[in-house]
């Protein structure tokens, strides 16, 4: 493993990169900052939650962290399951996750049916297991457990079908993970040292206590490490924080990686993106992430939506409660619109299989796209992202709540000289009032005063009946029917 005189050595040229490269470690810097045009154009993306958190397939991702918290569901689960803490700890959960079935080109098969443009493995959770061959650690899945580069075999195989390898950080709260382990008689026990599995598990502070504790200079640069050895031996293309890294001390380190990833990026030639939550960079520096959530309105700026396939767990459980195929689809409509992208989880079981629940969403999802991807894919937003009556619940954690849409719910975007006008809920008499595109008189400045030539309906080959009033373009199909959103393409003159 690496020691002390390495890891400053590897600081040494994380400054020197930085010191002789375009972006420096300061936001007036990073703020040059451009979108990488293939993220913009992608529009959907893969998240996956695998780790040893999947042996256990418990309540959550979070089991590494719950299950020493005395009271919680996890802790008496564990007791009932697997005997005393200080017996059987979390760490003992490392050799059986053998993944003994996992195949990372069926995996990349599955995606590219999919739809996906990118993947999002989590590279590290706040569990500290790396899914990667690592030089830093020896709790990584090359040298246990599955006993395989995770990220690099996938990262092969993405690339096969040209889809980008991305990776999530979720290292930085590991400072305070299992710092409840140490409240009563378990295998967390002190005195803990750089390279402990365990290591710091320090108390764990307010949610959104983003001032103090402060995590030390020790922790904080073994952190900065970590990712940049990603971004070495992997060049992802999107880099994925969740939401600690919000914290005070964390900002230097936050802005040297950014810098360091910039500049490594322009040195391959190669276009990236970083994902953050909360204002933990600042605005226009990367991209910003709405988790389990969406904006109501469209936005000037581009961003990002994740969530799952699941409403209770981002990993496996044996419990979980997955949304419909259908609602996820509109949300990806909606998003679009919007000016967002969708990354969209799914957790493999332990052995390394997707669950047929999993994939049946997938493989729903791609054969919408297969369809209508012209109106997905490289499309930009329109003057309007929509009409209709239903709201869409700003914010965080809103996704738990499924949305019942109405044929009066469109959606819009731009693709060269088509304008995309997707019906999330098409009405059964095939009669739909498009109200965006209403005849109006132009001295009113109205939305919409240009020349529709013709409108046809991505996957049928019925020609609908079309004409244009003072309440809107009237549309009637005759043989459309689909429990889908239905996107009519219209061309402008």
């Amino acid at each position: 493993m690496t020691n002390r005189a390495n890891m400053k050595e590897y600081l040494k040229e994380i400054d020197k990169v930085i010191a002789e490269g375009t972006f420096k470690d300061n936001w007036d810097s990073l703020s040059k900052y451009k979108l990488a045009d293939w993220y913009r154009d992608a529009k959907f993306g893969i998240f996956i939650h695998w780790g040893v958190y999947s042996v256990p397939a418990f309540g959550s991702e979070w089991y590494s962290r719950n299950m020493y918290i005395q009271g919680s569901k996890e802790y008496d689960h564990h007791l009932e399951n697997y005997g005393a803490h200080k017996d059987f700890g979390y760490k003992d959960f490392i050799p059986m996750f053998e993944a003994n079935k996992f195949n990372p080109d069926e995996w990349a098969q599955l995606f590219k049916d999919a739809g996906a443009r990118y993947v999002m493995p989590v590279a590290e959770h706040h569990d500290g297991f790396q899914m990667y061959k690592s030089d830093l650690s020896e709790f990584n899945a090359y040298n246990m457990g599955p006993k395989r580069d995770v990220l690099g075999e996938l990262g092969s195989s993405l690339s096969r079908h040209n889809i980008a390898l991305c990776a999530s950080s979720h290292r930085v709260e590991h400072w305070f993970f299992m710092g409840h382990g140490k409240e009563f008689d378990s295998d967390i026990k002190e005195p803990l040292e750089r390279g402990d599995f365990y290591w710091p598990a320090m108390p764990e502070p307010g949610h959104h206590d983003l001032h103090s504790p402060s995590p030390s200079e020790e922790f904080l640069e073994d952190w900065l490490i970590r990712t940049c050895e990603i971004v070495d031996n992997y060049q992802p293309r999107i880099v994925y924080f969740d939401w600690w890294i919000q914290h005070n001390a964390v900002k230097p380190y936050l802005k040297k990686f950014a810098a360091y990833y910039y500049n490594r990026a322009e040195e391959w030639g190669i276009d990236v993106a970083i994902n953050y939550k909360h204002d933990a960079f600042m605005f226009g520096t990367a991209v910003v992430d709405i988790e389990r959530g969406q904006f109501a309105e469209q936005k000037p700026y581009f961003w990002q939506t994740d969530t799952s396939v699941a409403k209770n767990s981002w990993c496996y459980t044996e419990n979980n409660d997955y949304k419909k195929a259908n609602e996820i689809i509109c949300d990806l409509v909606d998003i679009v619109s919007k000016n967002g992208t969708l990354l969209l989880n799914v957790g493999p079981k332990a052995d390394g299989t997707i669950p047929e629940e999993d994939k049946d969403i997938l493989l729903e999802i791609g054969e919408w796209l297969k369809v209508n991807g012209e109106a997905i894919y490289g499309s930009k937003v329109w003057r309007e992202a929509g009409e209709g009556p239903t709201k869409i619940e700003e914010g965080q954690f809103t996704d738990s709540k499924s949305k019942s849409f109405t044929a009066e719910d469109i959606r819009f975007t731009v693709n060269g000289s088509y304008l995309y006008a997707a019906v999330l809920q098409y009405p059964e008499n095939g009669k739909v009032t498009i109200k965006s595109l209403a005849e109006q008189d132009a001295s009113k400045l109205p939305n919409f005063h240009g020349i529709i030539k013709d409108v046809t309906i991505l996957g049928y080959e019925e020609q609908p009946k079309w004409e244009r009033t003072e309440q809107g373009m009237q549309i009637e199909t005759n043989e459309v029917s689909s429990d889908k959103p239905v996107v009519f393409k219209i061309q402008l003159d």
